[in-house]
């Protein structure tokens, strides 16, 4: 086939399954082509470099002993800088010596680490994670969903309190303190999401957050900032956050409850249901009659 990669197999023929449902409201017949998320082939050379790489930093964080600023310190530096690694720094011009320093977790400060109420010992174990995570997705590394999603998991696994399988991330998701985050099977968390687990955020199985949407566990008192209030928020199973949504904290979105575009969550939703504004209110019962379409996920942990 013309113009196609020499070390990709041809791709799998694209195939869709009709489905047809009844919108409640206006009783309107809707046709709706399924559309699984399709497998994308890699070159064998490229997915066999990603293998030993994520296996070899998924071994040495399962090492008893292991390192993990040390750890961190190398993964960084052979990203950014592989041709100043062992190096020694004191014959580098000032400027390359703080760009150096920048791949030690250590030797920079989050702002989590801010709040009076950080645990300082989960949090030493799960800063150089965090800062592995944010710097590999500023990296040429980042955008790449197929490395990026698998890489992500490894650490997500060792940063939240729980992390059910096939967790996928994509790029620039953040967190306040990582550890305070329990997380259900299958879920999905897209780009730019703020997760802020200062309370604490609890997310079901088959949760997904759009882009750019937030999830807070604290707020402040509106005449004394330093008055936090972090009370723990819940996204129940089956609950989808669409894009740019605000959930505020304390607030449970109920099983299978949808948080529409835009709205603003401050009190907790009704199951089976589309809450919609600022703030948001039911506007629709999602349909009883429905069931999840069937379809594997490429990128699941098997993939």
């Amino acid at each position: 086939m013309e113009g196609a990669h020499p070390d990709l197999p041809s791709p799998a023929p694209t195939w869709h399954l009709p489905t047809l449902h009844t919108e409640p409201n206006s009783g309107d017949t809707v046709f709706m082509p399924f559309y699984p998320l399709r497998h994308v082939p890699l070159p064998e050379a490229a997915r066999a470099v990603y293998h030993e790489w994520l296996t070899e930093l998924d071994r040495e964080l399962d090492r008893p002993g292991c390192d993990r600023y040390a750890l961190c310190r190398r993964v960084l530096t052979e990203i950014y800088y592989p041709h100043l690694a062992g190096r020694d720094p004191e014959g580098l011009p000032v400027g390359s010596r703080v760009a150096l320093l920048q791949m030690d977790a250590a030797n920079v400060t989050l702002e989590p680490e801010y709040y009076h109420e950080l645990d300082q010992e989960k949090w030493h174990r799960v800063k150089p994670l965090i800062w592995m995570w944010e710097m590999f997705d500023k990296s040429p590394l980042g955008e790449n969903v197929e490395l990026g999603i698998r890489f992500r998991r490894i650490l997500a696994r060792r940063i939240f309190r729980r992390c059910g399988k096939n967790f996928k991330a994509f790029h620039f998701v953040k967190f306040s303190f990582g550890y305070n985050m329990e997380v259900g099977d299958n879920v999905v968390i897209h780009r730019h999401v703020l997760l802020d687990d200062r309370g604490g955020i609890r997310l079901g199985n088959q949760v997904s957050i759009s882009d750019y949407a937030n999830i807070y566990s604290h707020t402040h008192d509106i005449v004394e900032p330093k008055l936090v209030h972090t009370p723990p928020t819940v996204l129940e199973d089956g609950v989808r956050i669409t894009y740019h949504a605000t959930v505020l904290a304390g607030t449970r979105i109920a099983r299978d409850s949808m948080v529409g575009a835009l709205a603003l969550a401050n009190r907790d939703t009704s199951p089976s249901t589309v809450h919609v504004g600022i703030p948001a209110r039911p506007v629709k019962q999602k349909p009883s009659d429905r069931t999840r379409a069937p379809g594997r996920d490429p990128l699941a942990d098997d993939g």
